[in-house]
């Protein structure tokens, strides 16, 4: 059985003491949630302050994007060996944001997955087609590139510490929120790539999450679906009353 995980990506929001304030108001609305695995991401600058009040919860702590060099002349870049000391457990990579605004290409975030996992970080690994790419028929040619190239070499036993994030871009921060039906064809097409790549061990147990436009109200129906196994939370993870609602869902 995948256990289901849910994670928040605050994106470039929140100041040291919001991202306090939120974790500190989340803990107790989701406080004995043993059957989902609960992670917020804040902004680099947040990442102590948030992993001390997180402490002795429930709650696991996450980056939003690590670099390929545990030092060295990288202005503006984070090692994951950083994120390590400040009490990170995990890191987003490939998020579309990433992908399409900072340029981001699948050898490179293959580079920066391999590197954040020998680092000793699991990741969330984002895939996703633009609206033009589902709209043109190109959805499963996009995310077989995407999880072909951007997943190549990993082990089995890596897989054990990757989930995959499908995020069809057109559906985040947009309000519209692909149908359980949209979901689960995307989801159940991803689990049966990374079967053929990688064999029926690591595509059983690997967790796919949707992120899109996720809601308390839609979260039941979508997570009711056999191939989603929790969700990569945006906009309504901001707040902890939402982002509860969404776990207690799940849960």
């Amino acid at each position: 059985m995948r256990k289901t995980i849910i994670a928040g990506n605050w994106k470039m929001n929140k100041l040291v003491a919001e991202s306090v304030a939120t974790v500190e108001a989340l803990k107790p609305l989701v406080a004995g949630v043993d059957t989902v695995e609960i992670v917020v991401c804040p902004v680099f600058t947040s990442l102590y302050a948030t992993g001390q009040a997180l402490a002795g919860s429930n709650i696991q702590m996450g980056a939003q994007n690590s670099y390929v060099k545990a030092e060295g002349a990288y202005t503006g870049e984070i090692a994951p060996q950083m994120l390590l000391d400040v009490g990170c457990q995990w890191t987003i990579l490939g998020h579309s944001e990433r992908r399409h605004i900072l340029g981001e290409t699948d050898a490179f975030l293959n580079e920066k997955l391999h590197f954040a996992l020998n680092a000793g970080l699991k990741v969330m690994f984002c895939i996703g087609e633009l609206l033009e790419e589902r709209e043109g028929g190109q959805m499963e040619a996009v995310l077989t590139r995407q999880i072909t190239e951007g997943t190549k070499g990993l082990t089995e036993a890596q897989w054990e510490q990757v989930v995959i994030a499908y995020e069809p871009v057109w559906a985040i921060g947009t309000g519209k929120t692909a149908s359980p039906e949209q979901a689960e064809e995307a989801h159940a097409f991803t689990r049966g790539l990374v079967c053929n790549l990688f064999g029926a061990a690591v595509a059983d147990a690997v967790r796919i999450q949707y992120g899109g436009s996720v809601k308390g109200e839609n979260a039941a129906e979508l997570i009711a679906k056999p191939n989603v196994d929790g969700f990569l939370v945006g906009g309504a993870a901001l707040k902890a009353d939402s982002f509860a609602a969404i776990v207690r869902a799940a849960a």
